[in-house]
């Protein structure tokens, strides 16, 4: 037991020398610090630029990571984003020497005790002008000065919606030096581009890139140059919110317009259907204008709800003008020949419009002709009774002039008994008269009723080929306007 607790005890005995030297260590560099502090900021000045020549410029290496993007205010034309912005310089008046410090090489102060160069976002669209954030510098023996300060900026961005909701957009964030110029202080990349491994994906847009470029302007105020350093985010919306929840509805809403050419026209519905569509239309059009900036470049979107609701606009006149084709009564022309021609021969076949009882299929064009041969028969057979009639009817007046014949002689011969029944006779002849002017009256009368209905026939099914023609028409105009929207997503 004993030699196994042996190696146990030396082990903790090790670790407490250990901890006792990195306790010792730790407060000589604190004390160190200290001293080295204390020398460091004895005669220091943090208002004036830290170069031991005036005449060189001052390198500022400038490096900005995306950790997010807050939010892109499409109508306001401002991008919030939360950024981490890295500046590093060298103080010529901030050096030591290491080994007089115990080999302490860095130290973290505050960086209000420093000099810090003026470095702000140009485009800058916030209204709160504070200053930084006043977080601890690297401070290195050397001289170099590491200051890591977080942000939340908010900046102008000049958006195009004019493919929204598949649209691109480009952002700037220009940073440069306020008061100094390119001869005092000059700015460097760290990277090509703005470092973006640390980015929290955005439930709206894409990342596609950060590129960073240098510009050197020279103002017209001033002779001397002033460079900046410009990321540029390169941004992607993702459309899929956008898709379900604005596009797919206007969609199949338009698909509704076509078939208020389906609906029957005696359904009375046929242009509240039209009218529906267009209200709803309108108030995603709305939807959409609330969130768009007022700009003179009308959204991909925007120019579909716009060229539907004119398609609806139009499909709803026609429809009334149809209507009123449907309801032509007696009154109204004949149907022109080449409507018949045209429209009753060959549109109507195109578009699979038949009458009553008709249709493509054989068996029933069969029952059709047979139909048609009863009704024929039918007929036929009333104008052979119509024939009997009228010739018993001539035969009756024949007979009756041979009976006014024999009458005029009797009544020269006879009493005035045989006159009372010549007078029967003749009322008779009379009542035969009337009957067959009746008889003829009645037949003109459903000859012309025949004529008017067949007339309004005629008119309606003109107005269901036209329906059906129109059906197609809008069909075809919806689906192509809609693969045209569609292809701008791919």
């Amino acid at each position: 037991m004993k030699r196994n607790s042996l190696p146990f005890c030396c082990f903790s005995l090790w670790l407490v020398f250990t901890a006792v030297i990195l306790q010792g260590v730790e407060s000589a560099q604190g004390k160190y610090a200290q001293m080295l502090f204390s020398e460091l900021f004895e005669d220091y000045s943090n208002a004036l630029r830290p170069v031991e020549d005036t005449d060189k410029a001052l390198n500022v290496t400038l490096q900005i990571t995306l950790s997010q993007i807050k939010d892109m205010d499409e109508r306001n034309q401002i991008l919030t984003a939360y950024l981490w912005i890295r500046q590093s310089w060298y103080d010529a008046y901030l050096k030591w020497d290491k080994d007089e410090y115990d080999g302490l090489d860095s130290i973290r102060i505050p960086s209000n005790l420093v000099w810090r160069p003026d470095i702000v976002l140009y485009n800058k669209a916030d209204d709160d002008f504070s200053e930084p954030v006043n977080t601890n510098v690297v401070l290195r023996y050397d001289g170099k000065i590491t200051w890591d300060a977080p942000a939340i900026t908010k900046s102008s961005c000049v958006v195009d919606v004019s493919y929204f909701p598949f649209d691109d957009q480009q952002c700037n964030l220009t940073f440069g030096s306020w008061t100094y110029n390119g001869n005092q202080v000059d700015i460097i990349n760290a990277l090509d581009s703005g470092d973006l491994s640390d980015f929290i994906e955005d439930v709206e847009w894409e990342i596609h890139g950060m590129p960073a470029v240098k510009n050197v302007i020279t103002y017209g105020c001033c002779s001397e140059p002033y460079p900046d350093i410009t990321f540029t985010l390169i941004l992607k919306r993702r459309s899929s919110f956008y898709i379900f929840n604005l596009l797919l509805p206007c969609v199949l809403i338009s698909f509704l317009a076509p078939l208020g050419f389906y609906l029957p026209a005696d359904s009375g519905e046929k242009v509240s259907l039209g009218v529906t569509v267009l209200l709803a239309l309108t108030v995603f059009q709305l939807m959409v204008a609330e969130s768009m900036p007022p700009s003179e470049n009308v959204p991909l979107i925007g120019k579909y709800y716009i060229a539907t609701m004119t398609m609806i606009t139009a499909s709803t006149a026609l429809t009334i003008i149809i209507m009123n084709i449907h309801h032509c009564g007696a009154e109204a022309q004949p149907v022109p020949q080449w409507a018949r021609v045209v429209i009753l021969d060959y549109m109507s076949k195109i578009f699979f419009v038949y009458d009553v009882g008709e249709n493509c299929t054989s068996p029933q064009r069969v029952k059709a002709e047979e139909h048609k041969l009863r009704e024929d028969f039918k007929y036929q057979k009333k104008q052979d009774r119509h024939r009997v009639v009228t010739s018993q009817l001539s035969r009756n007046r024949n007979n009756d002039s041979d009976l006014k014949k024999n009458l005029n002689v009797h009544l020269n011969n006879s009493n005035g008994i045989q006159c009372e029944n010549a007078e029967d006779a003749v009322n008779c002849c009379s009542c035969y008269k009337v009957l067959i002017k009746n008889i003829e009256y009645i037949a003109n009368c459903v000859r012309d009723h025949k004529a008017n209905r067949a007339k309004g026939i005629e008119w309606k099914k003109v107005a269901k080929v036209m329906d059906r023609f129109f059906m197609w028409i809008f069909f075809i105009m919806v689906f192509f306007m809609s693969f045209l929207i569609i292809g701008k997503a791919i």
